[in-house]
């Protein structure tokens, strides 16, 4: 089970960190994503960590101002959100997939087997 939180209202520049808590297993052996969606658009992803925290990948749009990071001892992965923008405004899943693969696995939804409620996060001036 994932449960997302972090998420609210912020102006443009400032930072959000969203955390993903993940019960019932280990996180360590989850390779674990954000995805976010957008009113009217797909849900798209943002970034993931593999299991083993080995390796990392972000969207072109996020990198750079975006940070994935795994803490195996509260079994958490959190996003840390650097100078957000109103197109950053969605609400943000994440995810999880069993086992290790190529980090372009994990760009797509359709290989994740758990997702967490959402969070939403707003972006405004």
């Amino acid at each position: 089970q994932l449960q997302a939180s972090g998420g609210g209202l912020v102006q443009p520049g400032e930072s959000l960190r969203l955390s993903c808590a993940v019960s019932g297993r280990a996180a360590s052996d989850l390779g674990i994503a954000w995805f976010r969606q957008a009113p009217g658009k797909e849900r798209e992803f943002v970034a993931v960590v593999r299991g083993s925290g080995r390796g990392t990948s972000y969207d072109r749009s996020v990198r750079g101002r975006f940070t994935i990071s795994r803490d195996n001892a509260k079994n958490t992965v959190a996003l840390q959100m650097n100078s957000l923008n109103p197109e950053d405004t969605a609400v943000y899943f994440c995810a999880a997939a069993p086992g290790s693969f190529a980090l372009s696995y994990y760009w797509s939804r359709e290989n994740y087997e758990y997702w967490g409620q959402g969070t939403q996060v707003t972006v405004s001036s």
